[in-house]
């Protein structure tokens, strides 16, 4: 059933029809840009992921709280050569035999965070440290290019 012959074409309506999938032409369907399981996996974890990002003169430090985490589950990783990606997963313990859970409020699975980074940054000079829950990540500056100097062209007389 298509809700523009009943002389009700709105966005949400529209929007609504493509998710019950009621659309009379499959072809049509296809053409639907949905997002895609794999990015609101994403942007759920990059949504759940505070960072402080702090500029010093010799470089960019990226400071993202990670408590109970191993560094083994940890990954900071450089994509495109200019994408910094901080990602893991914080697994839920098992459970003992006997004890049940009666409230269960701290975040488990997947997190991720994706930083671009200036034109200026050393992708080899990174650092990342774990310390008391908190991993630091530095990134080295480039250092400033050197002025050109004028070139001087001697002029012959002929």
């Amino acid at each position: 059933m298509d809700f523009r012959l009943m002389g009700l074409d709105s966005p949400l309506l529209n929007t609504i029809h493509h998710m019950m999938d009621l659309s009379d032409d499959n072809a049509d369907a296809k053409n639907f840009n949905a997002p895609t399981r794999t990015y609101v996996r994403d942007a759920k974890a990059m949504a759940a992921t505070p960072a402080d990002v702090k500029e010093y003169p010799q470089s960019y430090v990226f400071v993202i709280d990670m408590p109970g985490l191993k560094s083994g589950d940890i990954k900071v990783q450089v994509e495109d050569d200019n994408v910094l990606i901080i990602s893991g997963e914080r697994k839920r313990d098992e459970e003992k035999e006997g004890g049940k859970y009666l409230r269960m409020e701290r975040r488990v699975g997947k997190f991720m965070r994706k930083f671009v980074l200036p034109e200026n940054a050393n992708t080899d000079g990174i650092s990342a440290v774990c310390q008391d829950g908190v991993l630091t990540v530095t990134v080295q500056k480039l250092p400033p290019p050197e002025p050109k100097k004028p070139k001087t062209i001697e002029v012959k007389i002929a």
